[in-house]
Formats: C-alpha cells, sequence, structure tokens
C-alpha cells in the first residue's frame, strides 16, 4: 500500500513538473469542504446514534458476563466438576459472543465501517462534482486533495481552490481563501527628509529643517551696543 502511494505521488509530481509551464494546478481541503455541509453533520449525527446504540448493547452483554463469572465464583465450592464445566464453557462462550458481535459492529470493514460509507457517499460525489466543475471553470489539469493520504508538506494558499468549491456548494464566502495575486513585487522607497537648500550650518553643510516650514536664516547685527 506505501509502495503504491509513493508510486502515485511520484507520478502526480511527474505530471505536474512535465506540464508546469502550460498547465495549472491547484488544490482543496476535503475535508474542510464536508465540515460546512449540512448533510455531512447529518451523517455524523446518524452515525455517532448507532454507534451509541451498539456501545450500549455491548456494555449490557459485559455486564452479564460479569454477573456469570461472579456467580460461579460465590458458587465454584459447592458445584461438582461436571457442573463446574458447564459454567466455565458458558463463560467462555458468553466471551467469545461478545468480541464477535465487537468485531462485527466495529471491526474492520464492519457493520459501522459500512455504515459510514454508505451514509459518506452522497456528500463525497457531491464534493467530487463541485470540484470538477471548479476544475474545468479555472482550467486546471491537476487538483490536490489536501486531506488524502498524499503527504502535500507545503500548500501555496495561491493555489488553494478550497473556497471556489464552497461557492460552488453554495456554502462558500466570496472573502476568503481566494488565490492569491499575481504579478512582480515592488518596491517602495521610503521618504527622504526635506532639506532647506538656503540654510548653512556653522560647519556650512546643509542641515535638515524641523516641521513642515524652512528653517529662518539667521542673521548677524551690524549694529554695535550702546554702553
Amino acid at each position: 500500500m506505501k509502495n503504491l502511494r509513493y508510486l502515485l505521488l511520484a507520478l502526480l509530481l511527474l505530471m505536474v513538473a512535465s506540464g508546469v509551464r502550460a498547465q495549472k494546478f491547484g488544490w482543496v481541503d476535503s475535508e474542510y469542504i464536508m465540515a460546512k455541509m449540512p448533510e455531512y453533520a447529518k451523517a455524523q449525527a446518524e452515525l455517532n446514534a448507532i454507534s451509541e446504540t451498539w456501545q450500549k448493547e455491548i456494555e449490557a452483554q459485559k455486564k452479564d458476563l460479569d454477573k456469570l463469572y461472579h456467580n460461579y465464583q460465590a458458587e465454584e465450592v459447592v458445584l461438582t466438576e461436571p457442573m463446574k464445566k458447564k459454567r466455565q464453557d458458558e463463560i467462555l462462550k458468553k466471551e467469545q459472543d461478545i468480541k464477535a458481535y465487537q468485531n462485527k459492529q466495529f471491526g474492520y470493514e464492519g457493520q459501522l465501517f459500512k455504515k459510514r460509507q454508505e451514509l459518506n457517499k452522497p456528500v463525497q460525489d457531491k464534493v467530487f462534482e463541485a470540484v470538477e466543475k471548479v476544475a474545468k471553470k479555472k482550467q486546471l489539469a491537476v487538483v490536490f486533495d489536501k486531506a488524502s493520504d498524499l503527504t502535500m508538506l507545503y500548500t501555496n494558499p495561491a493555489h488553494d481552490y478550497t473556497e471556489f468549491v464552497l461557492e460552488e456548494l453554495g456554502l462558500g464566502a466570496e472573502d476568503r481563501n481566494q488565490p492569491g495575486p499575481k504579478g512582480a513585487v515592488k518596491t517602495v522607497a521610503p521618504p527622504k527628509t526635506p532639506v532647506d537648500p538656503n540654510f548653512e550650518s556653522d560647519s556650512g553643510t546643509p542641515e535638515p529643517a524641523s516641521g513642515n516650514k524652512p528653517a529662518p536664516k539667521p542673521t548677524r547685527s551690524t549694529k554695535k551696543s550702546r554702553k
């Protein structure tokens, strides 16, 4: 399974690398999208209710097992060997029945697994259809799923089309998750401090003026002071 996953990753990267100049690609977060869908929330609520019901049934069976075991311990001293064997077999069978029921309901590909697939499939199909529409509208050659087993070490927000899919489903917000602007980055030069060209300091070099008005030019008095 891991080898197949790595092969798929290598194939996708090769596809992107070979057509990176001519093709566009993007990614979405399917888990984030489904979490926004009322149908998905309804399916999860139904799954939780079913799971709780089955779990309560298992807990009730475990209580019956504990009761059988405690009764056996209390009466063991007065039981004959055939009676002990019979009671032990009952306890063992009860344990096996509980484990079998638990595996049937919660095990790999058990009833809960199948029910989850059944309830989630319509939601997933709806998401896939929306992704396909967005890919065609935006002319995307490849769309990755951030929530899949395919590990994405870095995702550029400029290629995030999650919100477009939500908009296609009628659940998006136009001011969120839009691809970033394209074009060269412009550098703005910092403003310079204004200098009054008519002002000379004692050293003979211009000095910056303070405030918005130019500094007044100092004058020397030509009159002598009276004694």
